[in-house]
């Protein structure tokens, strides 16, 4: 059993390993902090802290000196080995997001990136090695220029759930001027889709799953809530929303199908990024009357161009100050599988993990 409180020294045969992994470039004779698993299984039973070699940037990379990295559930549920899924490599560190400062460039990327404070996407999107580590390599375009006065915890927030988000909000053209439903609008993606959609100029709606939870919503971003335990919330919806909603960004198509098809507009869009049940039931006639347009969101698979885009929005929006995330729980490397354990049992806010220099 790995033991993630504990520094492990790892032996020359796993460093050779390690470098073959994903043709790991490495700085001979250095090593570094990292977290990572050889198997798939519970956080406890199979994370592991301890040094491997540094990395080096190949040809159009970067290497980005960490300081937090992201725990999204799409990090536990690789680790935890879901729907089936096995190990992609032999060995991964964990993460895709994190913010921290460009520390060495390769072949090909302007040496005044060097220095440069960025936030990191898809560090850890079909390739090995992620953000729980001191260094972090990955392709010049995946690390993103950071404004100075935006702090790093909200820099590594940005990358899962902030490209998700401006997905579901934008995969179908602007939204000035129009009626956007966000339901889950205290979740990571959908509070950064409702701040998104405001921000392109909407007018948001969000639903939250409980009455008490009504007051946890920022009026400035979110115009009218909704609790679902409520006698009627379709209803409610409907009165701000007389000719219906044009755009739903959904949390969980198998919970609301029925509530989305009593809201939307005719040739609205619901941009579905998560379900509770995998085969998940839909009121197909009444939906394909209404014109309706079901998009299914899965972030990894985005188009490169998309992805881009919405890296430049997040970080315009992030600059103009209209962006906040909330932290729920903050961890030490050396304690991922507390992180990890925090992701899946659910609660508020974003798990983050401070790295050590």
């Amino acid at each position: 059993m790995a033991i993630p409180s504990q520094t492990l020294k790892a032996n020359p045969h796993d460093l050779l390993a390690a470098e073959r992994i994903g043709e790991l470039r490495t700085t001979k004779g250095t090593t570094m902090l990292a977290s990572w698993y050889d198997e798939q299984g519970p956080a406890a039973e199979v994370l592991q802290v301890g040094e491997v070699p540094d990395p080096a940037p190949g040809p159009g990379e970067v290497r980005v000196r960490v300081a937090v990295s992201g725990v999204n559930p799409g990090d536990t549920k690789k680790r935890a080995g879901w729907t089936g899924s096995g190990m992609p490599y032999p060995r991964v560190i964990p993460h895709s997001d994190a913010a921290g400062v460009v520390d060495a460039v390769g072949d090909g990327v302007e040496a005044r990136r060097t220095g440069q404070r960025v936030w990191i996407y898809g560090a850890q999107s079909y390739r090995p090695f992620g953000t729980a580590a001191q260094y972090a390599v990955v392709p010049a375009d995946l690390a993103v220029p950071l404004p100075d006065h935006v702090c790093d915890d909200l820099g590594a927030s940005l990358g899962i759930p902030g490209i998700t988000a401006h997905r579901t909000v934008f995969a179908d053209g602007p939204v000035d001027g129009k009626v956007v439903l966000v339901n889950g609008v205290l979740g990571g993606v959908g509070s950064l889709a409702a701040q998104l959609a405001a921000w392109g100029g909407a007018t948001v709606i969000g639903t939250v799953r409980r009455a008490t939870e009504l007051d946890r919503v920022d009026p400035s971003v979110v115009s009218h809530v909704v609790a679902l335990d409520a006698d009627d919330p379709a209803a409610e919806i409907r009165a701000h929303a007389p000719g219906g909603v044009d755009r739903i960004i959904e949390v969980s198509l198998s919970d609301n199908a029925d509530l989305d098809n009593a809201v939307a507009a005719n040739g609205a869009t619901i941009a579905a990024y998560a379900t509770r049940a995998d085969r998940t039931e839909i009121p197909f006639w009444t939906l394909l009357f209404n014109n309706v347009t079901l998009r299914l969101m899965g972030s990894d698979d985005f188009p490169t161009a998309a992805k881009r885009l919405a890296a430049r929005d997040l970080t315009s929006a992030a600059a103009a100050g209209a962006l906040t995330v909330d932290v729920g729980d903050r961890y030490p490397l050396t304690d991922i599988a507390k992180a990890h354990d925090r992701v899946d049992a659910g609660g508020r806010g974003r798990v983050l993990l401070t790295i050590p220099r």
